[in-house]
């Protein structure tokens, strides 16, 4: 088997081997820790507050700023 550039990627003669592939990435996705279903809750809901937050924060910007030129230019 060949690796390419350290990365590790096994190679046949014909090329990738799409059964080893599906092997790996099993024992791959074996070794991530999911996270419990409340945490997944509570940081998908504080994504959501920063993200409506940012939002706001920028509607109110573009708002000042185009009452501001307003005033300046109109």
């Amino acid at each position: 088997m060949a690796k390419k550039e350290g990365i590790g990627v096994q190679e046949n003669k014909e090329g990738l081997n799409p059964v080893t592939f599906f092997q790996e990435t099993k024992e791959e996705l074996d070794k991530v820790v999911w996270p419990s279903r409340e945490q997944l809750i509570s940081e998908s809901v504080a994504v959501l507050l920063m993200v409506i937050l940012s939002a706001t924060i920028i509607y109110l910007v573009d708002e000042l700023f185009s009452w501001a030129a307003g005033v300046v230019f109109g």
